[in-house]
């Protein structure tokens, strides 16, 4: 599907260096008395590598169709994570790699995100954070919530996570799923 450079938005895949990569930000620029173009920042979507080009404003781009679903995840056998569609219970295959670092913050019944083109899954994205429950991490003391110290705290996943000492077992935390760090603790 053919475009012009001002189609571009965040979220949009172009086919760039014959690979497919998701448009992160797009800015119309007009510099003096010189040509206007279109500064991209863009992600591939097989590598994860990023990009940034110079398109001229109106400029052809190749556009690709991309559907986007929510599917559950149910589990997971070797490197194949297996999802079902929550409306129609059709389950599907996908390859742990497309989940990156990301995998290690998954836990069964959580809602992810899966990228589509031609009925093939493209990329599988994880909500920016999740709520995990600490279960084994060393005792807090009273008194524990002035300073910025963290300690290791293993989530019910199996990852590992830095946490602040005043976090116990049986705690709720946020965790961010890009980063993998702490963001705060949170009520049942």
């Amino acid at each position: 599907m053919a475009g012009s450079t001002s189609d571009l938005r965040p979220g949009a895949v172009i086919i760039f260096n014959g690979e497919m990569n998701v448009v992160l930000e797009s800015e119309h620029r007009t510099p003096g008395n010189l040509r206007a173009f279109y500064q991209v920042k863009m992600r591939n979507m097989k590598t994860g590598k990023l990009y940034e080009n110079r398109f001229r404003s109106g400029e052809s781009i190749e556009f690709v169709r991309v559907e986007r679903h929510d599917y559950q995840y149910l589990y997971n056998d070797g490197n194949t994570l297996h999802f079902m569609e929550p409306n129609t219970y059709e389950q599907i295959p996908v390859d742990a790699e497309l989940l990156g670092n990301s995998l290690n913050f998954l836990k069964e019944n959580q809602v992810i995100q899966l990228a589509f083109v031609d009925g093939a899954v493209l990329s599988a994205e994880m909500p920016p954070n999740v709520n995990l429950q600490v279960t084994h991490t060393e005792p807090g003391l009273k008194g524990d919530t002035a300073t910025n110290v963290l300690k290791p705290a293993t989530l019910e996943t199996g990852v590992q996570v830095g946490v602040p000492l005043f976090i116990n077992e049986g705690d709720m935390v946020k965790v961010d799923t890009r980063t993998g760090t702490y963001i705060e603790r949170v009520k049942e």
